[in-house]
This record gives structure tokens, sequence and C-alpha cells, in this order.
């Protein structure tokens, strides 16, 4: 049985441990409430542009737009997949960072998906770095700094890259690989499509009922001009909405991995203290045996002594 300075100790270094997580589990808090608040106060900005494409797309079915373009003839591996993968920049939020790279690994990087395409990855966030480095896996872009302060800006800057790539044709279809907060029915790793835009995609929006049909509308000086325009805030709206969605997960994560750390270290405490108080009970009936023994010693060598 360990002793009591031991066990002692122990007991000192969980407490030590439990002031930690429990100021990660504040500070997760305080900032998945910022975060919310900003992604609030922006939604109602791009939700009007998402109406507003819907009723581009469905007023001006016949134009032929770059965005709208879907490459058939590409096909196998000429055809390039980019895959934005929004990771966390440090651990210790539960399984946040696993979902993500293993839905990337089973969705895209898969030898039966290689042979369907060629993927292209754009990774924000250290653990997904690092990660995809000790796989060997290569990276065409790494966006740093992002996932622990996501902005418009931020996700401006990924929204150029990747939208440049498919102007230029050097990739065929961009999606996005984040994780999706759903309030207390927990977080869920998921894969959105963004490029080309489908049109199918737009009429099941409509079919759920999320947006209305719209009347038809008459573009100055052209529905294509209008969309070369309105797309790229859009993407920067779904791109941004992604990253917040992450961070909010990824915080959520942490709040629920620091609580049931917390859990843990008071139930560790509770069984060591157990184990002090038993020692320690077993040292004072050693102490008392002792003391005992000693007396009847003392009583005996007497008692000889004076016969």
């Amino acid at each position: 049985m360990a002793g009591m300075r031991e066990i002692a100790g122990r007991i000192r270094s969980v407490r030590d441990t439990m002031k930690i997580t429990n100021a990660m589990y504040m500070i997760s808090s305080t900032k998945l409430r910022k975060a919310r608040k900003e992604m609030d106060a922006n939604t109602p900005y791009f939700t009007s542009l998402q109406k507003m494409l819907v009723s581009i797309m469905m007023s001006s079915a016949e134009h032929r737009h770059m965005y709208l373009d879907t490459r058939r003839k590409k096909t196998g591996k000429d055809r390039v997949h980019a895959v934005i993968v929004i990771t966390a920049d440090k651990g210790l939020a539960g399984p946040y960072n696993h979902n993500v790279v293993r839905l990337v690994e089973e969705r895209f990087l898969s030898e039966e998906n290689r042979e369907k395409e060629t993927v292209k990855l754009y990774v924000v966030g250290e653990v997904g770095r690092q990660y995809f480095a000790s796989k060997k896996v290569h990276m065409e872009g790494q966006f740093r700094y992002t996932a622990q302060n996501p902005s418009l800006h931020r996700a401006r800057v990924i929204m150029e890259t990747v939208l440049e790539e498919f102007r230029q044709k050097r990739v065929d279809d961009v999606s996005i690989v984040y994780t999706e907060m759903k309030g207390l029915a927990g977080c869920e790793a998921k894969v959105m499509h963004l490029l080309p835009l489908l049109e199918r995609e737009v009429r099941e929006r409509l079919r759920r009922g999320d947006l209305p049909p719209q009347e038809e509308l008459h573009f100055v000086p052209s529905a294509d001009e209008v969309l070369t325009n309105i797309v790229p805030d859009v993407l920067v709206g779904y791109i941004y909405s992604a990253l917040v969605d992450s961070y909010c997960s990824e915080q959520n994560e942490r709040m629920t991995a620091m609580d049931a750390a917390n859990r843990n270290a008071s139930e560790m405490i509770h069984s060591l203290k157990i184990q002090y108080n038993r020692e320690r009970q077993a040292r004072i009936t050693q102490e008392i045996t002792e003391v005992a023994s000693g007396a009847k010693k003392v009583k005996k060598d007497r008692e000889e002594s004076e016969k």
C-alpha cells in the first residue's frame, strides 16, 4: 500500500490538475458564447445573400455560368477535388479532431475514392496539419491561425484561394469538411459541397420549405454578371459559417471533456482520501499495538525483577 506522504502528494497533484481543467472549462464557455454571438450577428446578411442566389438560379435556369459548370467530361484521376478540412489548433477536445480526420480519410482518401478523383487538401488547424503530415499526405494549402480566430477576413482568404483554383480549372469540385454543432444533440462531422453550384441542391432547399420560390426577376446588366459578383460573398458566408460552427463545436467538446475530467478527478480524490484514511488508521492501529506490546513487555520485565 502506498505511503501516506505519497497519497497526500497525489491528492495535491489531482487538485492542481482540477484547477487547470476548471479554468479550461470556463475559458471554452466564454469563447463559445462570444462565437455564437458573432455568428448570430452575421446570419441575417448571409441568409439574404443565399435567398438572392436561389432567386437568380431559379429565374435563370438557361444560362451557363462558370460557377455552375459541372465539367462532366472530366472523370477519374483527371478530375480534381479541393477539400477544405477544418480541425483545431490543439487537442483536449474529446473526439472533435478525430471525427473530422476520420471522415476525410473515409470519404476522400480511401483507395476506392482515389480511383474516382484526385484530392487536394487545404487544411485549417494545427492538429489536422500534423496528422496528415505524419501520414505523408500531401497538403496543397495550410491556413494557420484560423481555427482559433474565425473571422470574415480569414474566411475570405480561404475563399479566394480555392475560388481562383476553380476559375483556372485547376480544381473541378470544392467541398469543406467541418463540424456542425447540433445543440443538445452534440456535434457531427459533415461534408458541405461548395462548387460547382448544383441546381438540385437549390431545389432540395426549396422542397424542404427553407426558402420560398421567388417570382421571376430581371437582372441588370445580366444574370451572369450578378452571379459573378454575388457567389464569392455567398461562399464567404458558407466558409465563415463552417469555421464558426467548428469553433463552437470545439469549445463545446472541450467543455464536455473538461467536465468529465473534473468529475473523474473528484472521484479519484474521494478514492485517494479513503485510501489515505485507511493508511492512517492502519498506522494508528500499529502504533497502539506497539505501545500496548511495549507496556506489556515492561510490565512483564518488572514482575520478573520483583521476583
